[in-house]
């Protein structure tokens, strides 16, 4: 015996609903079979770089972070690099980085995480720094 129409629409309609509440970053995806550590794991460049809205991509370009599966964490930029450890925090919406020696750490707030792309933020002061990486 079928099912009324009106009932596979609306177990449609839930479904749908379900879906959408799994989506776990602003940007997307939706759904990936890809773990979050395993999408994150990888090496990125810069696609696009802005503080307050403003666009400054023009001045890091060469900008590169690598994120591994020991929890190590490094990024080059010309003669500048640096390096320290990776860890999700808040149900994987964002990563905490902490440099060697525990000198600085700086909490990125993630709103796309893709197996070749990686869009985040960071506060510094009362300054929004938003990244977009790309898989290098």
């Amino acid at each position: 015996m079928k099912k009324p129409i009106h009932l596979r629409v609306f177990a449609l309609f839930l479904f749908v609903i379900a879906l959408n509440s799994c989506k776990k970053y602003d940007d997307g995806p939706m759904v990936s079979l890809m773990s979050r550590r395993s999408r994150l794991i990888n090496e990125w460049k810069i696609d696009s770089y802005k503080i307050n809205g403003t666009d400054f991509t023009s001045l890091v370009s060469g900008y590169t972070e690598t994120f591994k599966k020991d929890d190590s964490y490094s990024y080059s930029w010309g003669i500048l690099s640096g390096s320290g450890t990776w860890k999700f925090q808040n149900n994987a919406e964002q990563v905490k980085l902490s440099g060697n020696d525990d000198q600085s750490s700086r909490t990125l707030f993630l709103t796309k995480l893709e197996n070749d792309a990686l869009w985040y933020y960071f506060i510094i002061g009362s300054d929004k720094h938003e990244m977009h990486l790309i898989s290098k």
